[in-house]
């Protein structure tokens, strides 16, 4: 009997430490602290919510909860305020995976996925403005307001050729800097400026768009086998249907991006 327990015990002890060595490069990549430490951006209401208990919410955490299900790991959600901090923290170790719009400037320490969700960058206006088109903001002397280092300051500081931008440390910043008449517009995500301009019936949003924000999942440059793994599982979650899903879930109205190579 004893002899019996003790074989029992060592077969048991042999599957667990086999179990415990079969970390796939995948895991390794992806979570090499064990955790898989996720990057969440509450500045972005169209992709990120606040729980009643103050969890993530939203399309991003539902995708980095199916991946770390996936990998079988723990996760760990670190929370930001605005995309531009996200991507500041790239370099510095702080995340794994995060959930941010694809940029030039910030694929020098990014690799980005395919994008999972488009979401339009346009303006809001006085109602009274003769800024009628996104077409006309870009004159002499029109004051763009706009989040530092958001999607949409990084594009419009690459394509204003004429307006000059107003920055904010951060997207309520940019729009005190609208209501204190220091810009003659705001820039932003639409569906947040929709919200601004139910509030505020002297506002409206322009019709149109300046750019199609891309919203991808994305991970610290070097980290090979890990922007393969996400490319594949954002290909496979927006052919599923589960980005439709989770977006119709959590309120939110955004455009599926395409499989990678359709338009």
């Amino acid at each position: 009997m004893i002899r019996a327990s003790l074989s029992l015990l060592y077969l048991a002890s042999f599957v667990l430490a086999a179990g415990a060595q079969e970390t796939t490069p995948a895991v390794r990549d992806l979570a090499p602290g064990g955790k898989l430490r996720v990057a969440i951006n509450f500045g972005n209401p169209v992709l990120a919510q606040r729980g009643p208990n103050g969890e993530p919410r939203g399309v991003s955490a539902a995708l980095a909860r199916e991946l770390a299900k996936r990998l079988n790991v723990t996760i760990d959600f670190v929370t930001f305020d605005e995309a531009g901090k996200v991507a500041e923290a790239a370099a510095q170790d702080k995340w794994d995976i995060a959930f941010l719009a694809i940029d030039p400037k910030r694929a020098a320490t990014i690799d980005f996925t395919p994008p999972y969700v488009l979401i339009e960058g346009t303006y809001l206006s006085h109602a009274n403005s003769l800024l009628q088109k996104v077409d006309d903001v870009d004159k002499d002397g029109i004051r763009v307001a706009v989040a530092e280092n958001s999607a949409y300051d990084l594009y419009l500081t690459r394509n204003l050729k004429h307006a000059s931008l107003i920055r904010g440390l951060n997207s309520a910043a940019a729009a005190s800097d609208f209501e204190q008449g220091k810009a003659d517009v705001l820039a932003g995500v639409r569906q947040p400026l929709a919200t601004y301009a139910s509030s505020h019936p002297e506002t409206r949003v322009m019709e149109g768009r300046f750019m199609s924000i891309q919203q991808a999942m994305c991970s610290p440059n070097g980290r090979e086998v890990a922007a393969r793994y996400l490319r594949d599982f954002i290909e496979e979650m927006k052919r599923s249907g589960f980005v439709a899903h989770a977006l119709a879930e959590s309120g939110q109205s955004a455009s599926v991006a395409p499989a990678a190579g359709e338009r």
